[in-house]
C-alpha cells in the first residue's frame, strides 16, 4: 500500500480555472472528466465498478473512504469505471476480514488517478452552486505542468452532454445467466452499463437473462425469442443515443414488456417522444428520497445520473410517438425531476434510479417484482405465447465480461 503519510503532490483543477492542491492517490498521472459527487457514505466499491461512472472524476461527500479495503465479491463489474476519484481522507489502514487488497492499490492496478487531502465540501459546494464541469487531476510529474497548461487540458476535455459511451462500457459478445427460480422465459438485456446485481436480481425472477452488446438489432433481439426486454443503466447522454432509441421503439413496436433502469428511463422517454436534459449537478449517491405515485409510499434510493426526462409530473398526457396514455410513476423529493415513466396502454415502464441497489437501500427492489408480474400478465392475456427453450446448462464464458453469474445478493458490505 502507497504511505500515504508521503504522498506525491496532486492537483485538482476545475474549467472554471479553481484549484485545489492535495496528494496522490491511486496511479500517478492525468486524469479528465466531468467532476461530479456522490454522496453515499457506504459503498464505494460498487460505486467504482458502476460502469454509469465512466467519463467522470467522483468525488465522495462522505469524508473518511477506504477502511474496509476492497474485495473479490462486490464488485459490479469487470474493472473500476470512474475516471478519477476524490477523497478527503483516506484510511490509512484496511480493517475488513473480506478485504483481498486496500482502495489504493485497487485504484493505482487499475490506473486511476486520484487526489486526497483536499477540501472535499468546499468542492461539493461549488459544484452545487456552479453545476458539474470538466476538471483534471494532476500528481507524481503532471502535478508540477504550468497552472494554464494543465487548465488548457481541463478546457480541451470533452463535455459530457453530446457524449455516447455505451460502447466502451457493453460487453462484445452475448452472455447468458440462466434463471435461478422457477423458469419464466428468455430475457433480453441490452448492455448499456448493466450491473452484476441486475443481473442477479433478474435471474432470480425466473429470467434466462441474456445480457447483449449495446450495438444488437431488432432481429437480433428476436432471434433469443423473448419474453421481454431490459435496458440498463449507463453513462453518457441520452440525445446522443438515437440508435438505442430506435432499436426502443421496435420493442414497443413488437408489443415486448419492457422495463428500463436510469439510462433506460431516459432511452424510453425519448422513445415515447420526450425530451431530456441536463441536470445542473445531478443525483449521486445511496440516500436519494422518491415518491412512488401509485402507492403513496416514500423510498429512499440509490441515484447517478446527470440528465433528467422532461414531462408533465402530474395527470395522464399522449405520448407524442403514438404509443398511447403515459403517466409519471416517481418524482424525486428533493427537486422534483422525473424519476419514473409507466405507459398505461402498452407494457412498459421504468424508473430513473437503481432498483439493484448495490450497496443499498432496497427500498425499490420490489419493481423486479413489478416487471415479473407484467411480463407474466401480458403473457397471459396472448395465449398463443410459449416459453422458448432453456439456453445451454453450461453459459458462455463469462471472464470478459466481468459479469461473473453471482446469486449471494451482494452489495451492502462495506
Amino acid at each position: 500500500m502507497t504511505a500515504l503519510f508521503h504522498a506525491d503532490p496532486a492537483v485538482l483543477v476545475l474549467e472554471d480555472g479553481t484549484r485545489h492542491v492535495g496528494h496522490a492517490y491511486g496511479a500517478r498521472g492525468t486524469t479528465l472528466g466531468e467532476v461530479v459527487f456522490a454522496t453515499g457514505m457506504t459503498g464505494y466499491q460498487e460505486t467504482l465498478t458502476d460502469p454509469s461512472y465512466a467519463g467522470q472524476i467522483v468525488l465522495q461527500t462522505a469524508p473518511h473512504i477506504g477502511n474496509t479495503g476492497m474485495n473479490g465479491e462486490d464488485t459490479e463489474s469487470r474493472r473500476i469505471w470512474v475516471s478519477g476519484y476524490i477523497v478527503r481522507d483516506p484510511s490509512r489502514i484496511v480493517s475488513n476480514w473480506r478485504a483481498d487488497e486496500s482502495l489504493d492499490d485497487a485504484l493505482e492496478s487499475d490506473g486511476v488517478v486520484g487526489i486526497s487531502g483536499i477540501d472535499t465540501r468546499a468542492v461539493t459546494r461549488h459544484i452545487r452552486s456552479a453545476g458539474s464541469m470538466r476538471g483534471g487531476v494532476f500528481s507524481g510529474e503532471a502535478a508540477a505542468l504550468a497552472e494554464d497548461e494543465q487548465l488548457r487540458l481541463v478546457r480541451g476535455a470533452p463535455e459530457m452532454a453530446g457524449l455516447n459511451l455505451s460502447a466502451a462500457v457493453s460487453v462484445a459478445t452475448a452472455e447468458v445467466t440462466p434463471a435461478t427460480s422457477e423458469r419464466i422465459g428468455n430475457l433480453a438485456v441490452l448492455d448499456l452499463g448493466v450491473k452484476q446485481a441486475t443481473i442477479v436480481n433478474l435471474a432470480a425472477r425466473g429470467f434466462d437473462v441474456h445480457v447483449l452488446p449495446q450495438d444488437v438489432t431488432i432481429d437480433d433481439i428476436r432471434a433469443i425469442d423473448p419474453v421481454a426486454v431490459f435496458y440498463s443503466n449507463g453513462p453518457g447522454d441520452p440525445a446522443a443515443s438515437g440508435d438505442h432509441v430506435e432499436l426502443l421503439r421496435s420493442v414497443l413496436d413488437d408489443g415486448l414488456p419492457f422495463f428500463g433502469i436510469c439510462f433506460g428511463n431516459q432511452l424510453l422517454g425519448r422513445a415515447l417522444g420526450l425530451g431530456t436534459y441536463k441536470l445542473p449537478f445531478g443525483h449521486r449517491g445511496i440516500n436519494q428520497p422518491v415518491l412512488d405515485k401509485t402507492t403513496g409510499r416514500v423510498e429512499i434510493t440509490a441515484h447517478n445520473h446527470g440528465f433528467a426526462v422532461e414531462a408533465p409530473l402530474e395527470g395522464e398526457f399522449d405520448s407524442p410517438n403514438g404509443y398511447g396514455r403515459v403517466e409519471v410513476s416517481h418524482v424525486g423529493l428533493n427537486d422534483s425531476v422525473v424519476e419514473g415513466l409507466r405507459a398505461l396502454d402498452i407494457p412498459a415502464f421504468s424508473v430513473q434510479y437503481h432498483p439493484e441497489a448495490a450497496a443499498g437501500p432496497h427500498d425499490a427492489n420490489y419493481l423486479f417484482d413489478r416487471f415479473r408480474d407484467l411480463v407474466l400478465a401480458t403473457r397471459a392475456a396472448t395465449p398463443t405465447d410459449h416459453v422458448p427453450e432453456s439456453p445451454a446448462s453450461e453459459p458462455p464464458d463469462r471472464a470478459e465480461s466481468g459479469h461473473e453469474a453471482d446469486d449471494s445478493g451482494h452489495g451492502d458490505t462495506n
